[in-house]
């Protein structure tokens, strides 16, 4: 079972995108866990998840977490998709990323 960790400012704005991934993955057998927050109190998360999707809106802090995380698969949502909140598609994005 796949975890996935979405991040953003508030962990607010992610929570509809972190249903819609639920439901594609549920449509499409594809086991794991995905949850939101804020990237102020991630960090207990970080560790199990096995990639972070960071909200556009606060990608500016991607070199950060790299540099924080440095063995940690991190993607920032496309802004595209995230508008659109089209959860298939990132999930689609995840199962590519992690080879799955």
């Amino acid at each position: 079972m796949r975890n996935i960790l979405l991040l953003c400012n508030m962990g607010m704005s992610t929570s509809l995108m972190v249903n819609r991934m639920k439901a594609a993955a549920k449509e499409e057998g594809y086991e794991c866990q995905i949850r939101a927050h804020s990237l102020q109190k991630a960090d207990p998360m970080i560790e199990e998840a096995d990639i972070l999707l960071i909200g556009p809106q606060v990608e500016y802090e991607l070199p950060t977490l790299r540099e924080k995380y440095p063995d940690k698969r991190l993607e920032v949502i496309d802004i595209k998709d995230y508008g659109r909140m089209d959860g298939k598609k990132v999930l689609h994005h995840v199962r590519k990323v992690l080879s799955d």
